[in-house]
């Protein structure tokens, strides 16, 4: 399947693109170029080949789930230069 002038030109209306008539006829050129190679691509025989998931043949290396202690809110606020009940209290960075 080739790509037309008209192709070209509803392409660019579509992304809201403007092009010269020369620049037009260049997409037109290097869009069938593309169109091309897929069509060798095509002619390929994949049958058994399995579809590529990564590059690397490594997996995901996950630490193990397991429950820590952690501090309490008392604990954290314990150096907290400023505190409104169990929270941070912090400076207003927003006047509204």
């Amino acid at each position: 399947m080739a790509v037309t002038v008209k192709d070209v030109e509803k392409i660019s209306r579509l992304a809201k693109l403007k092009f010269s008539e020369k620049e037009i006829t260049k997409l037109q050129s290097e869009l069938n170029v593309i169109l091309e190679y897929i069509d060798q691509l095509n002619e390929l025989d994949l049958d058994g080949v399995e579809p590529l998931e990564n590059i690397n043949e490594t997996s995901n290396v996950l630490r193990e789930d397991k429950t820590e202690k952690w501090l309490s809110t008392e604990e954290a606020l314990l150096n907290a230069p400023s505190r409104t009940g169990k929270f941070f209290k912090v400076p207003k960075v927003l006047d509204k």
